[in-house]
């Protein structure tokens, strides 16, 4: 069955029964000549004991897509993700996880591949949609469908579902995952937009999606299996009930633990004297008390704020947590700070480099490179922990990219500060939003390395606590706030406005009075701790640190650079060599100079002068001159008497004596003393060695 409606300015269809058959639930989903594949399955075996949900998304990009081989050794996609595929795959990830039950403890997969892909439509949007359909169409419990779209501002105007040259072209670029009734996820960045502008283009792309939202409940209604129930878990609610009621005051007391390790070692203890103080009335093998421990962590924690209007800290709902910052922390870093907030502090640290160092990528669009990196670290140490440490997993990554999103946006145009630059968090300590706290230290660094950013970037995350009607938002969340929360909503900018926003929820949606008073609170937020960072560094420094590549810009005429490049690469690479410099050449004729030190780079400079300015780069008429015989032809050898400069000594010119081949006298690669007799008006120099000989034998 095939279904399909006008999204954008494009067809968008559904199709399912026709391929991957055994799944579950599968569909292909096409919009131009994009299709992607999306499969949900789950296992029959039910794994016991677990208070998770078991759910693996994944999002695979296979070259054929765009008819292109892979370019590593082995010429297959690798096991291990790009980058694009692990945020892809969490962007399906995070908005379908909170509508599958807790209580389903199968092991469930949802796999999407992109088939095939072009230059308009990115395939995430229809994966995300895939994933939900094929969800809907399994036998899996699934409280969907939703949909999700891009939506972007450009010049001026909202636009959904954008090509991608839109995409590029835009100020604001969100992507939205949607319910029937409710907001479920946000992502995107933007360059300094105001609130209301983002508020705006959230709630249009929720109405934009409507229409992919009834497809698939045709599709279901026609196609879909039956769903499979949980397994019931029996519980005993008096005995529940009974522990919360007599542990409430001792997990009031044990929960308002101000500092993070204290309080958690306290509910541990205090987890611990429940399982064996109800283990007796429990039956073997209940979990009820643990059940009961978890329910009354919850409901004591959210009672506080509901109720109360108090933290478990002792905060205020709008308040953030004490902030304090320290610049220039490391001596050889080029630019490091501190930045910590309450129990959350990250070490951000910034590198400048060449355009060698970009990150060279390979994608479906093709090869890329990026010039400024951010990268985000999680030890376990930051928790207290113990754990085997590994790569970056896919929360490290979506971290960093976020973060990374949020300081583009005030970065220095390329053309104007040529750096390469890579900052990268080490989270020293986490007790909630290191992501956000990341932020502030990659802003601090940036400035403190000399980057003339536009303007300095704080984030802050907002937290959710709801109870029918009643709605609490919460300033600069804790890691107790988050778990138990329902909602997790991250918001970084500038004084000027927002750069970037990420929200996940635990709830089936927010609406639009929420997510408006949750932005307003979070600019609110945003500014206080711009203003804490401004007492540590209110502006980038005027130089870049003294261990930073000291970066110099020249001109030559375009038609010059073949002078520079050389055969091969041969003339760059020497001047490289000897002034231990690394040079960029535009095709404009614009060279990028980077050297350890300013003499350095005089040293290239007066190198590439020489190897474009004519008269600079002549030799001197009557001198002797040292040289390789670089070339041998019927009427002479060409002799390099200068680094690029050469010059013909013409047979007649090689011996005292008449000779019959030029080899008689020389070879290539032979080092000879020749004197420059003349220099024409094309500059081009004749050379003879039989004057050196002959004047030897006058002396």
């Amino acid at each position: 069955m095939k279904v399909e409606t006008k999204f954008g300015d494009s067809r968008l269809s559904i199709e399912t029964g026709k391929v991957a058959r055994q799944a579950a639930g599968s569909v292909v989903v096409a919009m131009g000549e994009t299709m992607v594949l999306a499969t949900a399955q789950a296992s029959n075996d039910v794994r016991e004991g677990l208070d998770f949900l078991p759910l693996t998304v994944d999002y695979q990009e296979r070259l054929y897509a765009v008819g292109r081989i892979p370019g590593n050794y082995f010429r297959r996609e690798l096991g291990r993700g790009s980058e694009k595929e692990t945020l892809t795959a969490r962007i399906i990830d995070r908005p379908i996880r909170p509508l599958i039950t807790k209580a389903w403890t199968y092991e469930t997969q949802v796999i999407c591949q992109a088939w095939s892909v072009d230059d308009k439509y990115d395939p995430d949007m229809l994966a995300l949609l895939g994933a939900s359909t094929a969800l809907m169409l399994s036998d899996i419990p699934f409280d969907g469908p939703i949909a999700g779209t891009r939506v972007c501002r450009v010049d001026g105007k909202l636009v959904t579902s954008p090509t991608q040259a839109q995409v590029a072209a835009a100020d604001l670029y969100l992507i939205v995952a949607s319910s029937r009734d409710a907001v479920v996820m946000v992502e995107g960045g933007a360059r300094e937009v105001p609130e209301d502008v983002v508020l705006e283009a959230i709630f249009m792309a929720k109405e934009a999606v409507q229409p992919l939202l009834k497809l698939q409940l045709e599709l279901q209604k026609a196609s879909g299996k039956e769903k499979r129930a949980p397994i019931a878990v029996t519980r005993d609610l008096e005995l529940i009930e009974r522990i919360k009621g007599s542990r409430r005051s001792e997990m009031l007391e044990v929960l308002t633990i101000r500092e993070k390790q204290p309080r958690q070692k306290g509910l541990l203890a205090m987890k611990a004297r429940v399982k064996e103080d109800f283990a007796p009335e429990a039956p073997e093998g209940s979990t009820d008390p643990a059940e009961a421990f978890r329910q009354l962590e919850g409901d004591v924690l959210r009672g506080l704020i509901l109720n109360e209007g108090k933290r478990i800290d002792g905060r205020a709902l709008t308040e953030v947590r004490p902030i304090d910052c320290e610049v220039s922390v490391l001596p050889r870093a080029h630019g490091s700070a501190i930045f910590t907030r309450g129990e959350t502090q990250s070490l951000g640290t910034a590198t400048l480099g060449s355009s060698y160092d970009e990150q060279r990528l390979e994608s479906l669009i093709g090869d890329t490179s990026k010039s400024f990196m951010l990268n985000y670290n999680f030890p376990p140490y930051s928790t207290g922990e113990a754990k085997r440490l590994g790569s970056p997993g896919r929360r490290e990554i979506g971290h960093g990219a976020l973060a990374e999103r949020a300081l583009r946006a005030v970065l220095p145009p390329q053309e104007d500060f040529p750096y390469t630059i890579r900052v990268v968090s080490e989270i020293l300590e986490s007790n909630g939003s290191s992501s956000m706290a990341t932020v502030c230290s990659a802003s601090l660094s940036l400035m403190d390395a000399g980057v003339p950013i536009k303007s300095p970037v704080a984030g802050v995350a907002m937290g959710l606590i709801m109870d029918g009607e009643a709605a609490t938002i919460l300033t600069d969340i804790l890691g107790d706030e988050d778990h138990l929360g329902d909602m997790d909503f991250k918001v970084a900018g500038t004084a000027q406005g927002i750069t970037a926003v990420q929200m996940d929820i635990k709830i089936s949606g927010v609406t639009r009075s929420i997510m408006e008073k949750a932005l307003s609170q979070a600019r609110d937020g945003r500014l206080h701790i711009l203003e804490q960072m401004a007492k540590c560094l209110a502006a980038p420094r005027p130089e870049v640190s003294k261990y930073a590549p000291k970066m110099t810009v020249i001109e030559i005429p375009s038609e010059k650079i073949k002078d520079v490049i050389g055969p091969g690469g041969k003339i760059i690479k020497a001047i490289q060599s000897e002034t231990e410099t690394r040079l960029d050449v535009e095709d404009s004729g614009k060279i990028t100079i980077f050297a350890p030190s300013q003499d350095k780079a005089d040293a290239a400079i007066e190198a590439i002068r020489k190897r474009t300015d004519p008269r600079a780069n002549l030799p001197d008429i009557g001198r002797i001159y040292e040289g390789k015989v670089v070339k041998i032809v019927d009427f002479g050898a060409f002799v390099e008497i200068m680094p690029g400069v050469d010059g013909l000594v013409h047979i007649s010119q090689l011996a005292r004596e008449r000779l019959k081949s030029v080899r008689d006298a020389v070879s290539e690669g032979d080092v000879i003393k020749v004197k420059v007799l003349e220099i024409d008006r094309f500059n081009k120099i004749r050379l003879s060695r039989r004057a050196v000989l002959e004047e030897s034998d006058d002396r």
